[in-house]
Parts: structure tokens; sequence; C-alpha cells
């Protein structure tokens, strides 16, 4: 993982950051528990925004101990693992996810997770990746929504997508979201699971029928896409990480990458 070790002279948690790399800005917000990530092989120029403070970035890379792949084709996912700083390559599961069933959220999510690195393994050599000096992490993950207690995953058309949306209108709904990280070397595996908790205002029938529209919400679990535009006026209240409900939590996945990595 690239880590970025910011010092500069008077400037505080938590104040927006601005790079510069000669093509475009990037921001970034400077917080203890979650240090600078950016692109290596660059050359960046720092300012606050709060106030000109000129800040010196200083490059870790950890990357080149390991490798990851990552078991999704999912654009949000992929976007958070590379946020974390973390290079990687993809696969697809394409699992028949209909096929396991559990009762409780919590166990499904995890079924789904292990069944989806297992598809992955019957594809990969995994005799070589044994041999290999670095150690190679396929993460897979999964995701539903609890609405009133009934699990909900993604719709199976435009009907129930509105049905589903309709329902978190001036209500609540929980995402249950897992995380399995499987050594390739070692052969060490261990999951876990995240649970957020959302509430929304009333959310009006037109921008239900645009979000159906737009089309979006039917590849997602439960219909839940919080960080779209036009619903994010509507959501009251988030118990929970941005990033859980998007279907990859950071502070989970960098647990379970650590522990895989130290067996």
């Amino acid at each position: 993982m690239l880590k970025k070790i910011v010092r500069a002279i008077g400037l505080r948690e938590d104040d927006d950051i601005v790079g510069r790399d000669g093509r475009q800005a990037h921001h970034f917000r400077l917080s203890s528990s979650s240090p600078l990530a950016v692109s290596p092989n660059r050359l960046y120029h720092w300012s606050s925004t709060s106030a000109q403070t000129k800040l010196k970035v200083i490059m870790e890379d950890n990357n080149s101990q390991f490798k990851i792949i990552l078991g999704s084709s999912s654009m949000p996912r992929r976007k958070i693992l590379a946020e974390m700083g973390y290079e990687f390559t993809l696969m697809s599961a394409d699992i028949d996810e209909k096929a396991v069933r559990k009762e409780k959220p919590e166990d499904l999510v995890m079924a789904l997770a292990a069944a989806k690195a297992d598809a992955i393994l019957q594809r990969l050599p995994v005799g070589d990746y044994v041999k290999e000096a670095e150690p190679t992490l396929l993460i897979t993950s999964d995701q539903v929504v609890v609405h009133e207690g009934v699990i909900r995953e993604k719709p199976a058309n435009a009907e129930e997508a509105r049905e589903f949306l309709k329902g978190y209108s001036g209500g609540h709904a929980a995402t249950v979201g897992s995380v399995l990280v499987t050594n390739l070397k070692t052969g060490f595996r261990k999951g876990d699971w995240d649970r957020v908790e959302i509430h929304f205002n009333q959310i009006p029938d037109e921008v239900i029928e645009k979000l159906i529209e737009e089309g979006n919400v039917l590849h997602v679990a439960g219909g839940l896409l919080i960080e779209n535009p036009s619903i994010k006026p509507y959501v009251k209240q988030v118990v929970g990480t941005i990033d859980s409900v998007m279907g990859l939590p950071k502070a989970l996945t960098d647990k379970l990458i650590k522990e895989a990595l130290s067996i």
C-alpha cells in the first residue's frame, strides 16, 4: 500500500488538502486515521485550503511486498480499494448467488463471499502462488440490504426496485456487507461483516422514478444507492461509513489484509 506521511507546520487535522501533479487537482482530507493516498511516480505540489501551508509528502511503498486480486466486477469496490492506495488485478466470480441461501443476513453475505472465493480459486493456478516469494491476497465480498427484517438483494426488475425505494421513504434500512481475504500462498482465510444503518426523509415519487430510469439501482443490493446525487438530499442519517454502504468497508478490509499477511 502507498502511505503518505504529511509534515507541515500549523496544519490542522481535517484540513482540506489540494495536490497537483501538473495535470489535475486531487482533493483530500487530512486525518490521522486515513493517510493520504496518491499515485506513485508523480510530482505533487501540496497546499492547504484553509491556510497557505506548504506540505512535504513522503512516499512509503509497501505494495511491493504482496499482490492483490479483487474478486469483484463492482465499480464502487474498485474505486474504494484504489482510494485505499492498493494496486490490484480483477477477477469476477460469476456465481449463481440465488443458489446460496441463509436465514440471517450476516451468514448470507459471508457464505456468498466464500462461494465467490471458491469459484475464483478453481480458475487459478494455486500451486504457482504457493511457490511465489510474495504472497497474493484474494479479496471477495458481498452485500445485502435489510428492511423491516427482510433481506433484500438486487431488484429483479424495475417494479421491485420501485417497491424497495418507496419502502425506504420516511423510514430506514441497513446494509450488511462482508469482506473475505484469502492468502493464496499460505491458505489462510479470514472474513467478517459490517452493518450500517441508514435513515431517510420522505423520498418524492419523481426522484424514485428518475433513479429507476437511470437504471443503476437495478444493479445494487436493495436498489440502495445513497451516493447518487438524486437521493442524497433525502438521506437523513447514516450510522456507519459510506464506503461500507458502497460495498467495501475500508477499515475492515485493511484489518483483514494485515491479518492475512501476518500468518
